[in-house]
């Protein structure tokens, strides 16, 4: 790669955990420099490409003209796969649409309404038609997002109706929507989460999430919790001392990372924790948007969450198969140079 085209996600890695945690625009400032720091440093090794001998030169000078050549091809690679994602996600839609249809009893699959249960109790509860708790049970299958649903949430979860993710081309990223029946826990009837990132190649940077500020029903709020301590004995205040603080809620998702302007504001525990926990919204987004909406009904059903990332099923002790139940001992070198290659790229937007 050219010294002119160096990559934004290798300088956003090696920032120090305070400097992450600075507004876009003095981020944008410090990657500036950095980048002309490592250009400065590109400089010096073209002095070393003119120590080498004169054939030897010649040569490396016609690889890096061959390099550029190929990093054109790239460019017009990435250019062409973002236009066949958005062609394929409009091709998409139909099919969402009659996904959420048939969650949401709106359209009966032929011959569903004759297979009676035999338990009316059972068949008044999910009101004869839908998918009852379809979302909710998809995300709890998912390892990743298991962890973030509480008790608590679960009833929130069961008026979940639909989970969209828009595209967007300016700024760049992508949108979620949380579309919700009435409930007795919020007034919103749609939750969003946006991400805005920097496109680097294969490996998308983050550069602001926007949450939803909810509306929560007089003693709902799932993110909060309510602590009443009693007086001490001989206070002259008979009154129970109430106190909020924070609880696990998935609905913390929807709320907007406070960054700091000021890097000074933050000491360096305090930048490492705030980068972990921007880190790990970025993955529920993009474990959402790229496992859960698009294969909604294998992680309802647990089928993906029984096949690993190479189509491999996994079995109750722990060991991997092909996804047609067949072991290749042949396959277990490539598998592992495989592993290790994914590992070494890291993950982006899917």
């Amino acid at each position: 790669m050219s010294k002119d085209s160096l990559r934004v996600s290798d300088l956003d890695s090696s920032l120090p955990a305070a400097a992450a945690a600075l507004s876009a625009e003095d981020r944008a400032d410090l990657v500036n420099a950095l980048k002309n720091k490592l250009q400065n440093l590109a400089g010096q090794h073209s002095n070393i490409i003119e120590e080498l001998p004169p054939r030897v030169r010649k040569r490396v000078e016609y690889l890096k003209e061959i390099q550029g050549q190929h990093d054109e091809l790239e460019a017009k690679f990435f250019e062409e796969r973002r236009a066949l994602e958005a062609k394929y996600q409009k091709l998409y839609e139909p099919l969402y649409t009659q996904r959420y249809e048939i969650i949401n009893g709106i359209k009966e699959v032929d011959g569903a309404s004759s297979e009676a249960s035999g338990d009316q109790e059972a068949d008044k509860a999910v009101g004869g038609s839908g998918v009852p708790d379809f979302w909710l049970t998809a995300m709890k299958n998912n390892e990743v997002l298991a962890e973030e649903i509480t008790e608590r949430d679960e009833a929130a979860l069961k008026f979940l109706r639909d989970i969209k993710s828009i595209r967007l081309e300016d700024p760049v990223g992508f949108k979620l929507e949380f579309h919700f029946d009435p409930n007795p826990y919020f007034k919103n009837s749609v939750l969003t989460k946006t991400y805005h990132v920097i496109e680097d190649d294969e490996d998308p940077v983050l550069e602001k999430a926007i949450g939803t500020e909810i509306e929560w029903h007089s003693g709902k709020c799932l993110t909060k919790k309510i602590l009443k301590k009693k007086p001490k004995k001989g206070s002259k205040n008979a009154k129970p001392i109430t106190k909020i603080e924070d609880c696990p809620s998935f609905f913390t998702f929807f709320n907007t990372p406070h960054i700091p302007e000021d890097e000074d504001d933050l000491d360096d525990d305090a930048a490492e924790d705030l980068q972990d926990r921007m880190e790990q919204d970025y993955n529920i987004g993009t474990t959402i948007r790229s496992k859960i909406i698009s294969h909604a009904v294998a992680w309802y059903t647990g089928e993906a969450a029984e096949v690993d990332s190479y189509g491999h099923h996994i079995d109750n002790d722990g060991d991997d198969t092909d996804h047609d139940n067949t072991v290749h001992e042949e396959d277990t070198d490539h598998d592992t140079e495989d592993e290790g290659a994914k590992t070494e790229k890291g993950s982006g937007l899917a």
